[in-house]
């Protein structure tokens, strides 16, 4: 298995967390766990493209199969990207995906080889259509900069920061993206600790009250313990893989 990102600048880093290869030469096991984000996917198979699919936001895990000679080029959303750049919600692919046409946004014009094309061209694309936006809502670029990147901040901490009730936040995370914002805090939480739990750091940060808290939380999103995560067998767990 190989991995590797290119990440994104400027103004894009509101709405792109990285651009990702995954290639695999045999048949390999996975368990996808929740880390904040969803993926537009472009699957080739024995350098033939076969798929493209967009996923919604995971909060729970789930287990995939990888055929051997099997290449994946990505795009790692964050959320705010479902209402800007893809202009629709993604409550109704909650913890699933759906297909879209292998000619979407020009992908079936790209080869194996194609990675870096692959990223600037979306990374024009993405930019150009981002320019001509008539206007983009000052409150969710700082409420979802806020989640990103500060992991300590509970519902009421959003709120105060940003002037926009705990009861309206609410309401647009479950009719965009189908989950409430405690849960997808809770995600984001669980993702900022995979770094740590990878490199065999198996203590709580400040994010947790304690060490059963924590260990409740990851295993409440990702099915296991922070220690089975950090023996990772057989590289089982991606995100897991792709950090160590």
């Amino acid at each position: 298995m190989t991995y590797r990102e290119i990440k994104p600048t400027g103004f894009l880093n509101h709405f792109i967390q990285s651009f990702w290869e995954y290639n695999s030469t045999e048949t390999v096991e996975h368990t996808i766990i929740p880390d904040g984000y969803f993926d537009l996917i472009a699957e080739y198979e024995n350098d033939s493209l076969q798929l493209v699919k967009l996923t919604g936001v995971w909060t729970s895990p789930i287990a995939v199969s990888i055929p051997e000679s099997t290449r994946i080029f990505a795009v790692r959303f964050k959320l705010l990207a479902a209402e800007y750049l893809f202009q629709q919600e993604i409550k109704s692919i909650l913890n699933t995906s759906k297909e879209l046409p292998l000619s979407f946004w020009n992908i079936d014009s790209y080869q194996t080889d194609d990675f870096e094309k692959f990223a600037s061209d979306i990374t024009n694309q993405l930019q150009n259509a981002i320019s001509h936006l008539k206007e983009i809502d000052n409150r969710k670029l700082k409420l979802f900069d806020l989640i990103y990147g500060n992991h300590n901040l509970s519902v009421t901490g959003l709120s105060e920061n940003i002037h926009w009730s705990s009861r309206q936040i609410n309401r647009y995370f479950n009719q965009q993206f189908g989950c409430s914002l405690k849960t997808f805090l809770n995600v984001v939480r669980c993702n900022s600790s995979y770094e740590l739990i990878s490199g065999g750091n198996l203590s709580p940060t400040d994010d947790y009250f304690d060490q059963a808290h924590f260990i409740k939380e990851i295993k409440k999103h990702t099915g296991t313990t922070p220690g089975e995560l950090f023996k990772n067998e057989n590289d089982r767990f991606l995100q897991l893989s792709t950090k160590s």
